[in-house]
């Protein structure tokens, strides 16, 4: 009989145990009801890993592409760098009045980039001019160098952006940035 009895405390604190790690695990996971959520968005990692803010108020837009269902990509800057790079930070913004789900399309059809998540990798930069189309730049390891990890938005709601390309010529001034599901913007570069 005492080994009946051993067995049943053992498993019943074995049940217990599995219980509170289980509500334990969880707790930390849930939004808590009494406060409202936080309105900016969680800082994006940079292709260093360095995390840039989240809740910076761009002060300029220098072109708009606008998608459907409400999205619309406020660029704020172009930037050339001296290591051949041409860097685009923005806002992803739903104009809309519902939440909005971001299309899969954005990242491309590239197998390599795809396979990473969505993402904005299906970018790209026309110079019509010198007659020649630039992909957003990738990683040793496929991955685009690009805001990924694109899920959903909600009404109203905008997270911060980057794009890096590699540089046109010095002598192009104009190039068209093109993403899937939006319509083409006009760039100008310095």
């Amino acid at each position: 009989m005492n080994v009946r009895y051993a067995r049943k405390g053992l498993t019943s604190l074995a049940v217990a145990s599995l219980a509170l790690f289980a509500v334990g695990c969880g707790a930390e996971e849930k939004p808590k009801a009494d406060k409202p959520a936080a309105t900016t968005p969680a800082p994006q990692k940079t292709p260093a890993g360095q995390e840039s803010p989240g809740a910076e108020e761009p002060e300029e837009v220098v072109a708009v592409a606008k998608g459907q269902k409400g999205l619309e990509l406020a660029i704020n800057s172009v930037e050339r760098d001296a290591g051949g790079f041409l860097t685009i930070k923005g806002q992803l913004k739903n104009t809309s009045s519902a939440g909005t789900i971001i299309s899969s399309r954005l990242s491309g059809d590239e197998t390599e980039v795809v396979k990473h998540g969505n993402s904005l990798g299906g970018a790209t930069l026309v110079d019509s001019v010198g007659k020649k189309r630039y992909y957003v730049l990738r990683d040793t390891d496929g991955r685009p160098l690009t805001t990924s990890g694109l899920s959903n938005l909600g009404a109203d709601r905008s997270i911060p952006v980057f794009l890096q390309f590699p540089a046109p010529p010095a002598s192009t001034t104009d190039v068209s940035f093109q993403l899937p599901t939006f319509e083409p913007a006009t760039l100008k570069l310095s």
